[in-house]
């Protein structure tokens, strides 16, 4: 399927209140939302509502701005070139999406919603960056974890990352790049939950409210 690239590059013109003069124009950008990916509904789906909670992150994340890095240890952060969202929240936000529109499971709810879930999922954020070094890439790393709501125990986890080429050398080619991560990381994410799900029916999932 042709995924059309929705890095939409929202420039905010940052003028100076006096008129003398305006300042760099900083640019914003986003991930990919995926539409309606299933043309089929599923008719048998699996019994389970599931509950999705946050994608936590460490202070780096949790800006705005366009983190980039070298094989070393050096970290550093674009002035002008921002995300819409911080990456946590769009990585949930495109994840919420596919799951729901996969029709796998009889619900989806946000954590903080008033439904009732089987399930909770949730994740942690390690890198969501540009990484230069002998090639330029993107670079995502995501843990998520799927906990029995009744018992609290941790029943599934799944480990992503990958680096993902970068076409060129400016900014939107690296946003490129990151979007096009994380559309694969949710694909084997959600792929590892089916796997999961269809060796491990649960005989007493709730009902959604």
């Amino acid at each position: 399927m042709r995924h059309t690239f929705a890095v939409s590059i929202l420039a905010l013109y940052l003028g100076v209140a006096s008129g003398c003069g305006a300042g760099r124009p900083s640019k914003y950008y986003q991930l990919t939302i995926p539409g309606n990916v299933s043309s089929i509904a599923e008719s048998h789906p699996y019994p389970v509502t599931l509950l999705l909670g946050p994608i936590t992150s460490s202070d780096l994340y949790r800006g705005d701005r366009i983190v980039y890095s070298s094989e070393g240890h050096a970290i550093g952060t674009y002035e002008y070139q921002r995300w819409v969202d911080p990456p946590a929240q769009m990585i949930q936000d495109v994840l919420s999406r596919k799951l729901r529109t996969s029709g796998r499971y009889r619900g989806v709810h946000s954590w903080s919603s008033n439904a009732r879930g089987d399930y909770r999922l949730r994740g942690k954020l390690y890198d969501f960056k540009e990484v230069s070094g002998a090639t330029l890439v993107g670079r995502v790393t995501i843990e998520l974890e799927l906990r029995d709501s009744k018992t609290g125990a941790t029943v599934w986890t799944h480990f992503y990352t990958h680096d993902e080429p970068v076409s060129g050398k400016e900014v939107p080619a690296v946003v490129e790049a990151l979007d096009r991560n994380v559309l694969l990381g949710v694909s084997e994410i959600m792929a590892s939950l089916d796997q999961y799900f269809s060796t491990h029916l649960p005989t007493n999932a709730t009902a959604s409210q």
